[in-house]
């Protein structure tokens, strides 16, 4: 027993500078996670990338996701729309598999380069993002989910996809934000046996991720109370440029 405390108290070896963005990270994923701006959660593996190693970041975020999952599932339950899910969730499974097979082909800087590119993208979705006044037809939504799947596995940041099919369907706030959370809990919790596996999840990433539970949950809360009373446009004006940035920073260290 106090080898197991003396493990899960021996933290990684990181910078001021890297704690600082990994808190940050983890403060706006809980936002993102509460309803409110939801596309501050793809920025947090990026961020968390310029400072430590990509797949490293990943793993230490995924327990706090689970538990960021854990608290929006149990608000936003009950409103949530299967219909969505039955096709959303499996399309994931797909993506997560191919994300995992995938895994070992890929080193520090490929992933990097493509952290960098989907952070390029996102950003150019979020500007330039659908106004389609047709919802699209349902059947998209297993193809969205597996670029959904692919893209979270080594990001987290399966949102442009997951989007792309599911804000031109036009649901209701209340449904659209349970519906995503419910995804993402499920998305998130097929990730945990790949990453246990292929270890991007240890004793030392996790006596990490135990240290930010508390700012994770904050981050929940201050979602759920951000979202009736601020206005989101500025926000995602920011998490643009942010995303922008981290972006070609991304690529200027995989490939400078």
């Amino acid at each position: 027993m106090t080898d197991l405390l003396d493990s899960l108290l021996n933290l990684p070896d990181y910078s001021a500078m890297a704690w600082v963005l990994i808190i940050a990270a983890t403060y706006l994923t809980g936002i993102s996670k509460g309803g409110f701006a939801g596309g501050f959660g793809s920025l947090s593996v990026p961020l968390m990338a310029l400072a430590i190693g990509p797949l490293e970041a990943a793993g230490l975020l995924l327990p706090l996701l689970l538990v960021m999952d854990a608290l929006s599932i149990k608000a936003w339950w009950g409103k949530q729309l299967w219909s969505e899910l039955r096709l959303i969730l499996p399309g994931a499974a797909i993506g997560i598999a191919c994300g995992t097979l995938l895994f070992g082909e890929l080193n520090e800087n490929m992933i990097r380069g493509l952290l960098g590119i989907i952070s390029l993208l996102f950003a150019a979705y979020m500007l330039f993002k659908p106004t389609t006044q047709r919802p699209l037809p349902q059947w998209l939504a297993l193809p969205a989910g597996t670029a959904a799947g692919f893209t979270s596995f080594f990001a987290h940041a399966g949102a442009p996809p997951y989007n792309l099919y599911m804000i031109p369907r036009q649901h209701p706030k209340a449904a659209f934000i349970a519906t995503t959370v419910v995804a993402f809990g499920g998305i998130n919790l097929m990730k945990l046996g790949p990453y246990l596996a292929l270890g991007e999840i240890n004793v030392t990433s996790f006596s990490a991720s135990l240290l930010l539970v508390p700012v994770a949950w904050a981050g929940v809360k201050s979602g759920l109370w951000l979202q009736s009373r601020v206005n989101e446009t500025l926000f995602f004006r920011l998490i643009i440029i942010a995303m922008a940035i981290v972006g070609v920073q991304l690529l200027y260290k995989a490939w400078g």
